[in-house]
């Protein structure tokens, strides 16, 4: 389908308008009504802690997802995966529209976070086989920037929604977005024109993960370490800025100055990578974001708040879609999608952790020391990618996964 290192004008098109705007429209969805689930949890009758594991309950289904998404992919092939994810996507927000109760927009919740592990790994895997290898960084770099392009897009129109209209619209219009998504993906090309060649159709998903749980348990710990380090960003900071006695105002300005650095820089990475290797841009990102966790108990400012917000945007946005490319050059033809979900869950363990970590420590000790434990795994981390991703050790296991 496409040449061994470059794709043609058509076909960037093609995973633009199938690829890459579904995402964006999907996750712009999304994005308008993560802020809004606690805020409709609240108006259905929930209590404060009710509402923020409503809105956890995001996250765990994304985990609990991933294995089964890998076996769903995997059976039915990458194509049909995104489109009935979307569709049931769709479905899932329009009826959170008219939950009754908190029980329900629970159910309804934890539902778009198994679907959001299906979605992931479907794109995942069909970017990996339709794109060639010397411009596969970039090609999941913009994945990892479209997502972006959601989170930052989406509460700002979800605000414009709550203002005119209320909050439960709001869950309309993400449904829309992801029935939009849908039709716009039914495009897509197929990787495998007869079903019966798919290579992953009957790659039972145990033995997939047992074969490559070396590569779990080295390559994906850096890569769990990485989301880890990220993660704790979405925390740190407005606690940190909330410590120092800045208002929220201020709070969203210094979080928001690092999320605009982060949405500009992922496409840099990807070419990076593809250009450098996918170590000379995983550990120093890695250090950048340690060292700035590290040195936050020394900032009191909003100045110095804010100059650190906007490093820790550039460790993350130069970053974005290296997690994805380590995963997809580490898995099988045969059976990616299910390694590619064993890669999810392992990552999104340490995606998890972080704000857990941070919780933890800041009860036993401060928030001060949380960051410089944070600090501490990024650093730990560079170390560990440095030795992991290195090219020779890359190929090995490139070399290893090609065999039949």
């Amino acid at each position: 389908m496409t040449s061994p290192d470059r794709l043609s004008t058509r076909q960037w098109r093609t995973l633009t308008v199938s690829v890459y705007l579904p995402m964006a429209l999907s996750g712009i969805g999304l994005g308008a009504v993560t802020p809004l689930l606690s805020l409709r949890a609240l108006e259905l009758g929930a209590t404060p802690a009710e509402a923020a594991f409503v809105v956890a309950l995001l996250g765990i289904g994304g985990l609990l997802g991933a294995l089964p998404a890998g076996v769903v992919a995997g059976r039915f092939g990458e194509k049909r995966a995104l489109v009935g994810g979307l569709v049931l996507d769709g479905l899932l927000f329009g009826s959170a529209y008219a939950a009754p109760d908190v029980r329900m927009l629970g159910a309804l919740t934890l539902g778009a976070g198994l679907v959001s592990a299906l979605l992931i790994i479907a794109r995942q895997a069909y970017v990996t086989e339709y794109v060639p290898f010397a411009l596969r960084a970039r090609a999941l770099s913009t994945v990892g920037g479209m997502f972006r392009v959601g989170s930052f897009v989406g509460p700002l129109v979800g605000a414009g929604i709550v203002a005119g209209l209320g909050l439960a619209p709001a869950f309309l219009f993400a449904g829309a977005m992801s029935l939009v998504a849908a039709a716009l993906t039914a495009v897509v090309p197929d990787l495998h024109t007869d079903g019966a060649a798919t290579p992953s159709r009957g790659v039972a998903l145990a033995p997939i993960l047992r074969d490559h749980a070396r590569t779990f348990a080295t390559l994906g710990l850096g890569a769990a370490a990485l989301m880890l380090v990220r993660s704790s960003r979405d925390v740190l900071i407005p606690l940190w800025c909330n410590a120092q006695g800045l208002d929220a105002a201020a709070t969203s300005l210094i979080y928001g100055l690092g999320a605009g650095i982060d949405l500009l820089l992922f496409y840099v990475g990807g070419s990076l990578m593809d250009r450098l290797g996918r170590r000379a841009v995983a550990v120093p990102a890695m250090l950048v974001m340690g060292a700035c966790f590290g040195m936050l108990p020394l900032t009191a400012s909003a100045l110095a708040i804010g100059a650190t917000s906007v490093a820790l945007g550039l460790g993350n946005g130069i970053s974005a879609g290296v997690v994805m490319t380590l995963g997809s050059d580490a898995s099988p033809a045969r059976g990616r999608p299910q390694f590619l979900a064993g890669w999810r869950l392992t990552t999104g363990l340490g995606s998890a952790l972080g704000p857990v970590l941070i919780s933890a420590i800041t009860a036993a000790a401060t928030l001060a020391w949380a960051s410089v434990a944070v600090g501490a795994v990024g650093l730990v981390g560079a170390a560990w990618l440095w030795h992991w991703a290195s090219p020779e050790r890359l190929r090995s296991v490139a070399d290893r996964v090609a065999r039949p």
